[in-house]
């Protein structure tokens, strides 16, 4: 069976509000940090985000550290941005296929999916990183988290992109599993190539996308097609 978005249908969409309010947090957070806090910026990033070797020795400790700021931030770090082109570059991702993925799945879906799935693939980055010291912020892992779901319930959508030519840009709808394709083979080959450092999680990037595309597919597999919001972004 292929899911494809219904283009007929755009009059009933409704607005996403669970990706405004994640954004809104997001810019929220960011802004107090740089400009309404007195604490330095270094203390929100390892109160709120999570360091790898911390994170794993908390988890020996469970249950009686399952509220320790270790474990929490692997949720919370999906909030907090290193800077503005951090923010703003998760941001425009998140709303490429944030939209699509909410209006598909619907708001609860769409929470639970990016804070779940994402505090996994938070996790799993830990594992990966278990010697490193350094926090790990950013919402990369949950919009990860929605890249895989949004390529699973449409493999043949297509994108509008605007493509360089020359001194131009020409509007195209290009594959979205070219797109989504190429953003994912990237990951791998910094997952495997790239600086072994708490700054950039590669690995919490593919594990959110495997996540996304496995809960798509069981998506696929257990719904019929009339109970699933499928529309086109």
């Amino acid at each position: 069976m292929i899911i494809q978005p219904r283009r007929n249908s755009r009059r009933h969409l409704k607005w996403p509000w669970v990706l405004t309010a994640f954004s809104i947090a997001m810019v929220a957070a960011h802004v107090y940090l740089r400009w309404l806090s007195d604490r330095p910026l270094e203390y929100f990033t390892h109160h709120y985000g999570f360091v790898p070797a911390e994170t794993l020795g908390a988890l020996a400790r469970l249950p009686a550290s399952w509220h320790d700021s270790s474990l929490t931030g692997l949720v919370s770090a999906l909030f907090v941005h290193a800077d503005w082109l951090h923010l703003v570059g998760n941001l425009a991702y998140l709303w490429a296929f944030g939209i699509t993925v909410e209006r598909a799945i619907g708001h609860w879906g769409m929470a639970l999916s990016f804070l779940l799935l994402g505090a996994g693939a938070n996790l799993f980055l830990a594992w990966s990183l278990q010697d490193v010291h350094i926090p790990v912020i950013g919402a990369s892992s949950g919009v990860s988290v929605l890249i895989g779901i949004y390529l699973g319930l449409f493999p043949v959508s297509r994108m509008g992109l605007w493509l360089p030519l020359g001194l131009y840009f020409q509007f195209a709808r290009v594959p979205a599993v070219l797109v989504i394709g190429s953003w994912f083979t990237l990951q791998l080959i910094y997952s495997v190539f790239g600086p072994d450092s708490g700054t950039v999680g590669w690995w919490g990037h593919v594990a959110g996308f495997m996540a996304g595309v496995l809960l798509a597919l069981c998506l696929r597999l257990f719904s019929f097609e009339t109970h699933l919001n499928l529309q086109d972004n």
